[in-house]
């Protein structure tokens, strides 16, 4: 038998360097039921994982594409069923979901992707001036 260690453990400010996000945001991402610590230390300070750190890397990666908080909860719900459901209609009613997330992004990338092409052009015109 064998002991898993104890997974490693950050504050709130390293994990705001980790992720270039503010304390308060992270805060505002708890309160609102997006990322909620592992723990707490006995002094009542947020503990986060590195598994704390991937999702909030996933909610960093939705906000520039204009996802709603509401819309980042249900993803988010959507990927953590995905993960522990063993039925099969339901992980294909899951699957779903996620495919039209899946596609509601790249529609959200195509229009950043014309958004920025736009912004090139206009630096070009002010660049020849």
């Amino acid at each position: 038998m064998t002991d898993d260690p104890a997974p490693t453990t950050m504050h709130i400010g390293e994990l705001a360097d980790r992720t270039g996000l503010s304390n308060r945001t992270i805060r505002h991402y708890d309160e609102v039921g997006l990322l909620r610590p592992s723990g707490r230390t006995e002094g009542g300070f947020r503990l986060y994982t590195e598994t704390d750190l991937a999702r909030l890397l996933i909610i960093r990666r939705m906000k520039p594409l204009g996802f709603t908080l509401d819309q980042m909860a249900d993803l988010l719900a959507v990927v953590d069923a995905l993960a522990v459901t063993a039925d099969a209609t339901e992980r294909a009613r899951l699957r779903t979901q996620l495919d039209e997330y899946v596609r509601d992004t790249e529609e959200r990338r195509a229009r950043l992707e014309q958004h920025l092409a736009m912004a090139d052009e206009f630096l070009g015109i002010l660049r020849s001036r």
